[in-house]
């Protein structure tokens, strides 16, 4: 087991921390419409932080724990991107002003971070007391996996979740979004804007995606610190990506179909961890061939999308939905 000491916990919590708040500070000291040359600093900047934390982590703490850091860092940011694709989605059903777009990306990740915290913290209890949750966590995944290909072609229905549904019903709800606020006062009535029903979407999407993702880094390692780290630094990295990449995302079509394959495979391992743990005879996947694995599909999920938008430019590509029902077409009236 890895041997984490108060002192690294600290450091890294403050590191995480530091990053967050200085996101934080780019997206609500100085509103503004994020440029592509931004966006690629910014996005470069934090790979480069998180690749950074993983070759110190490794020469530190060895090889065997520094690939399960590295596969389990690739997972969440190939997950992130199916993130974005959801968030754009939502970004364009409300009609969120570009000026006001990043700081809704960022409340939204700070959210994600606390929610998937409290995941890791839960899963790790479960496994450490329970071996069979490795099996419940596979099948969880496979699961995902078969309806996230079955439905690779469909973007979900924000107007279908609940806790939109839920808002516009019991709040009361500016017809604008009155300089970025996300609370004000309309005709002497406390109220909420159109961006706190945005930020509602966006969180309650988040915790849906943490129960997928939760699972399938546990299926890389069952390190909660390795965990926590990989979710973070993949996480803090979404702000500038999303306006890095959300116009090229139409071109990754084949990116559900990757997820799927990645999700499918980890859920395997998961259940041959468990059946190994029951008998000695069953085989384990290792870290590396994980890695290996998941590098070469999304490599080809990539190359395979580029070629494809080549052939047929009219190809878009989509979120891909795990209940099959469609996203409307015309922007959602969040007071509705």
């Amino acid at each position: 087991m890895l041997e984490v000491t108060t002192q690294r916990w600290v450091l890294t919590i403050g590191l995480i921390v530091a990053l967050l708040a200085l996101d934080l500070g780019l997206a609500l000291l100085r509103p503004h419409v994020v440029g592509f040359r931004e966006a690629v600093i910014s996005s470069v900047f934090f790979v480069a932080v998180a690749v950074a934390f993983g070759a110190v982590f490794t020469a530190q703490v060895g090889s065997e724990f520094g690939s399960q850091y590295f596969a389990g860092y690739i997972v969440e940011k190939s997950l992130s991107v199916d993130n974005l694709f959801v968030f754009v989605i939502i970004m364009t059903t409300f009609a969120v002003p570009q000026i006001y777009q990043q700081k809704v990306l960022i409340y939204g990740i700070a959210m994600a971070l606390v929610m998937r915290a409290i995941f890791i913290i839960l899963g790790a209890a479960l496994l450490e007391l329970f071996s069979f949750m490795f099996l419940i966590f596979g099948l969880i995944l496979v699961i995902t996996a078969v309806q996230l290909y079955r439905h690779r072609d469909v973007d979900p229905d924000v107007a279908d979740n609940g806790v939109v549904r839920l808002a516009r019903k019991a709040l009361n709800v500016t017809d604008g979004y009155h300089g970025g606020r996300l609370f004000t006062r309309s005709a002497g009535r406390r109220a909420v804007t159109p961006l706190f029903i945005v930020l509602l979407a966006i969180g309650s999407t988040d915790l849906l995606f943490a129960l997928d993702s939760i699972p399938a880094i546990f299926g890389v390692t069952d390190e909660a610190y390795i965990v926590i780290a990989a979710n973070a630094f993949a996480l803090l990295g979404l702000r500038p990506l999303f306006f890095l990449v959300k116009g090229l995302l139409d071109r990754l079509v084949y990116l559900s179909t990757g997820l799927a394959m990645i999700l499918a495979f980890i859920g395997v391992k998961l259940v041959l961890h468990w059946g190994h743990g029951v008998a000695d005879s069953v085989p384990q996947i290792s870290t590396n061939l994980s890695l290996a694995v998941i590098v070469v599909v999304l490599t080809v999920t990539t190359l395979a999308s580029i070629w494809k938008v080549r052939r047929d430019p009219s190809t878009r590509a989509h979120a891909g939905s795990l209940t099959g029902r469609p996203s409307q077409d015309p922007p959602v009236d969040p007071r509705r």
